[in-house]
């Protein structure tokens, strides 16, 4: 981690100085980190593309304006603001239906990291990943964007603090928030999970 700290440092000078060779290097190094973001936030393979294509954009034109510091934390900063000025445009012209937003044979974004699961097994994280990504796509914008960047991204407190420029006490109320309503909403969509995977199994629903 350090070493590539210390890449990216010189990446960054070199970019800084009109290098476009130097900023496509770092267009590279941090593409997948930015477009898995924006995809869990944004719900949808297209608008990810769009929103990490905006990232790039906008970091390209303020490159000469960072000033140290985690340049991770400053590139997700404009990658969520990227995420959140095209969900207030969505907003202003909302599809029909939740299926135009991730029907049954849309990109289900980065796959899972595991051990060559058998079909019957990637199948089952295809339809959870759905799942969750559909009550991702649920909460309020604020809270979305926590719950990614801590429990997808695995972000500290402050880098999220930084991200947002929210205060640690609003960062970790959302967090909470968010989980709880991820849970409920899995909780309450459970019949429609690979049974491996239900929160509630049959055995445990109390007696009717």
């Amino acid at each position: 981690m350090a070493g590539h700290t210390q890449d990216d440092a010189a990446l960054i000078r070199r970019a800084q100085n009109g290098s476009l060779d130097a900023f496509n290097a770092l267009v590279l190094r941090h593409q997948d980190m930015v477009y898995s973001v924006c995809y869990r936030i944004m719900g949808d393979a297209a608008s990810a593309a769009d929103a990490a294509q905006e990232t790039f954009i906008a970091a390209f034109k303020r490159i000469t304006t960072y000033r140290g510091g985690s340049f991770r934390a400053w590139l997700l900063r404009i990658a969520t603001n990227a995420c959140y000025d095209e969900l207030r445009r969505r907003r202003r012209r909302p599809v029909d239906s939740l299926e135009a937003l991730a029907g049954p044979d849309a990109d289900d974004g980065p796959p899972i990291a595991d051990d060559a699961p058998t079909p019957e097994q990637a199948a089952q994280q295809r339809e959870l990943a759905r799942a969750i990504q559909s009550c991702i796509n649920a909460l309020a914008d604020s809270q979305r964007v926590v719950l990614v960047l801590s429990d997808i991204e695995g972000l500290s407190y402050q880098e999220i603090v930084e991200i947002t420029g929210a205060n640690l006490g609003t960062v970790k109320s959302r967090l909470s928030r968010a989980r709880l309503a991820v849970r409920d909403c899995l909780q309450g969509a459970r019949e429609l999970l690979p049974a491996a995977y239900r929160l509630i199994t049959e055995s445990n629903e109390p007696n009717a």
